[in-house]
């Protein structure tokens, strides 16, 4: 049983079929990749995970509970977290800040007690903070404003707030999208690190092959809504239906 499974999903937006009885079943602490063409249903199908569309038929569990139903703050408070196409962060506030604000979040912006019975403070929240921005390699930016940040800081930025969130799930929509070749292999790097240190499970839409073919374990192909192919990474290369997708059958 995987952490994440996707049973039947089909979504409809007036005459166009977005999602097409879609399959996926991603294991815990696993890199599950999902490519495929412009207009394949992969941030549809993103979207269905965390709340912000809700498939016409079919079922996703994540840990063996529906989030048919849940908004994206319920979604987010059982685990799951997600990193957009454009970085969402607080361009007004410094880097710091923008950690600590999701860390409040995930406990609903209270001081709650913890299993050992001590409160959660702000100072163990600017803590844990600091340390994330250690492990995305951002603790010298700290005190900097967000704003002035490059891009592929940012998209780091935005990383660190969601693992501030201790998240059993990372959702990356393009991740290294518009970064330098540099940003995109230190991006590689990273990921590879906090699966290593943390042991996420991550699914990851990419059009850079290179950076799926870094990091996946597994890869799921889409085309026109529908799952056209699930495998290892060294079974999609050249897989005469990936071919088809993206060059089309005349050219295959």
């Amino acid at each position: 049983m995987g952490i994440l499974e996707v049973q039947n999903v089909n979504k409809r937006f007036g005459g166009l079929q977005a999602l097409n009885n879609v399959n996926l079943n991603v294991q815990k602490g696993t890199v599950h990749a999902i490519i495929g063409p412009n207009g394949a249903g992969k941030s549809t199908l993103l979207n269905c995970f965390v709340g912000r569309l809700t498939p016409d038929t079919g079922s996703v569990m994540f840990d063996g509970q529906s989030l048919l139903g849940l908004t994206p703050h319920q979604i987010n408070q059982t685990g799951v977290s997600r990193v957009f196409q454009t970085p969402e962060i607080f361009t007004d506030l410094s880097v710091l800040e923008n950690v600590m604000i999701p860390a409040f979040a995930k406990r609903d912006g209270s001081f709650r007690l913890n299993p050992f019975g001590k409160v959660q403070s702000e100072a163990e929240i600017r803590d844990h903070a600091e340390e994330t921005l250690r492990d995305m390699g951002l603790a010298d930016k700290r005190n900097m404003l967000a704003s002035e940040m490059s891009r592929g800081d940012k998209r780091r930025l935005e990383m660190a707030m969601c693992l501030v969130q201790d998240p059993k799930l990372l959702l990356l929509d393009e991740p290294t999208a518009g970064m330098a070749r540099a940003d995109t292999n230190r991006t590689i790097d990273l990921l590879k690190h906090i699966g290593e240190t943390r042991g996420i499970t991550k699914v990851v839409i990419e059009h850079d092959m290179h950076v799926v073919f870094s990091l996946a374990d597994t890869i799921t192909v889409m085309a026109q809504g529908a799952v056209i192919v699930e495998d290892k990474p060294e079974n999609i290369k050249g897989h005469p239906k990936v071919r088809e997708a993206y060059l089309g059958e005349a050219q295959v």
